[in-house]
C-alpha cells in the first residue's frame, strides 16, 4: 500500500514531478483516511447574497487589460457517445462550444482594443484537436492557447494499488478533476507567464457553459474588492438538487460541498433546496498575484467507487481521485460568492440540454453569444434513453429541432422522428410503444 507503484507508472507515461508530487498527496489523504464528508451539522445555510442584477452597470473596465478567459476543455463527449472533445460538440449553425468561444473572444478583443487572452485547460485527449480548430487564432506575445491537465492511475479498491486493465490501457487512467486548474498553471508555468505580461485576473468557466461569457460590471466588481476568489453561484432548483451548493461554516467561512462528500444520513438535507439555496455555475474569478503568493489551495479529496470499465459492471472496482476548482472557496484568503441569473449558466450534460440550444428558445447574437428569447423557465426535456442515448441517435431523430418556445415540458416515450415544422405547446409527451418509427408530422 504504497506509493512507488503510482510513481512508477505516472513517470513512465511521462507525467511531470509535479503531477506526480501532487497526486501523492491525494494517495497519502486516501491511505490514511482522511479524505471524507462534510457532515451537515458543521454548516450553517446561505440565505443572502450580493447579486450581479444590483451591481452599477459597467460597460468597460479598464481591468479587462489585465484580464486572462480561461476554459476547461478536458473532456471528451463521452455521455453523448462521441469519442471527440466535448468543445467540438455543434450548437448551432454548425458552430461548435470552442468556435463560438473563439468567436466571442475576438469581439471582446475588437470592441475594448483589448488582447484578452483565450486558454485552454486541455487534457491528453482534447490537446491535439481543440488547438487543430484553433489554427489561425493567436495570443498576444509568447501566450500558448492551451496548458495541459495530467492523469492519474485508478486505483484498486482492494490494495490501492494502480489497475491493470490490457484490453484497454487507457482505461487504467482518469483526470484529476478540474480542481488541478491551479496546479497546472503553476507547474505548466502559465501563472508566472500571465503575470511576467502584465495580467492579475482570470476567468474561468466550462467549455460547454455559453452563458459564462467575461461580463464588464462582474470584472469591475471583482478586480476593485480587493478579493482574491469570487464564485457566481445561482439558485437551486428540483433538477438541481443533486449538484454541490454553498454553504457557511461556523467561522462564517464559505465552503463548497458535493454530493460526493455528503454521507447517506444528511443526503435529505444536502437536496432540500430551500434550505441550502445555491449552487456553484463553476463560473470563477481569480486573482492571479493571490495563487502566486499562497501556498497551492489543499482542496477536499472526492473519492468516487466505480469500476476500471465504467461499462462493465463486473470489471475491477477502483478509487478515481479527484477535486473540484470551486472548494478553493474556503482556501484562499479573501473570497465570495456572487448570485447572479440562470443566463449565465447554460451548461449541456445531456442530448436534452443540447435541444434547447438549438431550439428557438435562443438566438445568437452579433457578439456570438446565446441570448434567451424569453425570460420564462426552460422546458424540462426528457428523452428516451433506449433511442436518444448517443449524439448520432438524436441527430437522426432531430435533424430538425421543434418549436419550443410554447412548451413548458417535453417526454419522449419510444423511437420518434422530428420533421420540419413540429411546434410544440405546453405540456408535451409524446409515446410511441411499437416496434416501428413514427415520424412527426
Amino acid at each position: 500500500m504504497t506509493f512507488e507503484l503510482c510513481r512508477q507508472k505516472m513517470l513512465e507515461a511521462g507525467l511531470q514531478s509535479w503531477q506526480v508530487d501532487r497526486f501523492a498527496l491525494d494517495f497519502e489523504r486516501l491511505r490514511s483516511g482522511s479524505g471524507g464528508t462534510l457532515a451537515e451539522s458543521e454548516l450553517i445555510p446561505v440565505q443572502q447574497l450580493p447579486r450581479l442584477s444590483a451591481l452599477p452597470t459597467a460597460e468597460g473596465c479598464e481591468a479587462l487589460a489585465q484580464t486572462a478567459v480561461i476554459k476547461l476543455n478536458g473532456g471528451l463527449g463521452t455521455s453523448m457517445g462521441l469519442e471527440i472533445p466535448k468543445g467540438l460538440v455543434e450548437v448551432r449553425q454548425g458552430l461548435s462550444f470552442l468556435d463560438l468561444t473563439r468567436r466571442q473572444i475576438e469581439t471582446l478583443r475588437s470592441q475594448n482594443s483589448s488582447p484578452l487572452p483565450l486558454l485552454l485547460m486541455n487534457s491528453f485527449h482534447t490537446r491535439a484537436a481543440s488547438l487543430e480548430r484553433l489554427q489561425g487564432f493567436s495570443n498576444d506575445g509568447d501566450l500558448p492557447l492551451d496548458f495541459l491537465q495530467s492523469k492519474v492511475p485508478k486505483l484498486r479498491q482492494d490494495n490501492l494499488e494502480p489497475v491493470r486493465y490490457p484490453h484497454h490501457p487507457e482505461l487504467e487512467w482518469c483526470p484529476p478533476g478540474h480542481g488541478e486548474i491551479y496546479a497546472a498553471l503553476r507547474g505548466e508555468g502559465m501563472l508566472d507567464r500571465l503575470l511576467a505580461a502584465g495580467y492579475r485576473y482570470a476567468f474561468v468557466s466550462n467549455i460547454d457553459n455559453l452563458g459564462a461569457t467575461l461580463d464588464a460590471t462582474l470584472l469591475n466588481w471583482f478586480s476593485q474588492s480587493g478579493l482574491d476568489f469570487a464564485m457566481e453561484v445561482t439558485a437551486r432548483t428540483e433538477q438541481d438538487k443533486k449538484g454541490g451548493h454553498l454553504a457557511r461554516f461556523a467561522s462564517g467561512q464559505l465552503i463548497l460541498r458535493e454530493r460526493s462528500q455528503c454521507a447517506a444520513q444528511d443526503l435529505a438535507a444536502f437536496e432540500d433546496i430551500e434550505r441550502h439555496r445555491y449552487f456553484n455555475t463553476n463560473n470563477l474569478w481569480l486573482r492571479l498575484e493571490a495563487l502566486r503568493d499562497q501556498p497551492l489551495p489543499s482542496l477536499p479529496l472526492i473519492i468516487n467507487r466505480k469500476t476500471v470499465d465504467p461499462t462493465e459492471p463486473t470489471s475491477t472496482p477502483v478509487y478515481q481521485l479527484e477535486s473540484a476548482m470551486g472548494a478553493a472557496l474556503s482556501a484562499f484568503s479573501a473570497t465570495q460568492a456572487i448570485e447572479v441569473s440562470r443566463r449565465r449558466f447554460l451548461p449541456v450534460k445531456t442530448l436534452g440540454d443540447l435541444l434547447l440550444l438549438r431550439s428557438d428558445l435562443y438566438r445568437l447574437d452579433e457578439r456570438s453569444q446565446l441570448q434567451a428569447v424569453t425570460a420564462g423557465p426552460l422546458p424540462n426535456v426528457r428523452l428516451d434513453s433506449r433511442f436518444y442515448s448517443t449524439y448520432e441517435d438524436f441527430s437522426r431523430r432531430f435533424p430538425v429541432v421543434p418549436s419550443l418556445l410554447e412548451c413548458t415540458s417535453l417526454e419522449v416515450r419510444g423511437d420518434i422522428h422530428f420533421g420540419t415544422g413540429v411546434r410544440l405547446q405546453g405540456p408535451v409527451e409524446l409515446s410511441n410503444p411499437g416496434p416501428d418509427p413514427l415520424h412527426l408530422p
